[in-house]
């Protein structure tokens, strides 16, 4: 790839990745903003193994998940919840405006990263269960299990009833 084929790309796909990594955040811009700059930095110095067989977004999405995942791994300590937030959820908000955002990232960030990853990629962006397999390489059981275990989760964070 090129490196003007790469710039075109990226500029199709930034507000995406942005987005997507933004999500997985739980709403951290600073990180986000981070995370995206070092995953555009590794796309760019792996770009010529690119062979544009599949998507160039799926392909980067795949690597922003490596560095989302890779970043949270070398974190020396988690940050933990505050569990008065926690148990505010309910009382904050219908589901509408920016409470909202902030109740649903708060509720994500409860979440392991690769449960995180596969609800943000599933509900928030859209992919398959079959291309999110491929994103996070993982079968497509462990993204239904993943699905799984995080919509349980996040329905008990946000006291949503069945």
């Amino acid at each position: 790839m090129t490196r003007e084929d790469f710039i075109t790309h990226v500029e199709r796909e930034q507000e995406a990745l942005r987005s997507f990594l933004f999500a997985l955040c739980c709403g951290d811009k600073d990180e986000a903003d981070d995370l995206a700059q070092d995953t555009l930095v590794k796309a760019y110095l792996s770009s010529a193994g690119y062979q544009d067989k599949g998507k160039f977004r799926s392909w980067l999405f795949k690597i922003a998940h490596n560095t989302f995942l890779n970043h949270k791994a070398s974190q020396k300590t988690m940050e933990s919840i505050d569990d008065e937030r926690i148990r505010a959820l309910p009382q904050r908000g219908s589901g509408e405006g920016a409470g909202y955002y902030e109740d649903l990232y708060l509720a994500l960030s409860t979440l392991p990263p690769k449960e995180r990853s596969a609800i943000t990629l599933f509900y928030l962006t859209g992919y398959s269960i079959k291309e999110i397999a491929q994103i996070t390489d993982t079968s497509e059981d462990a993204v239904k299990k993943q699905l799984s275990r995080g919509r349980d989760k996040l329905r008990i964070s946000l006291r949503i009833e069945n």
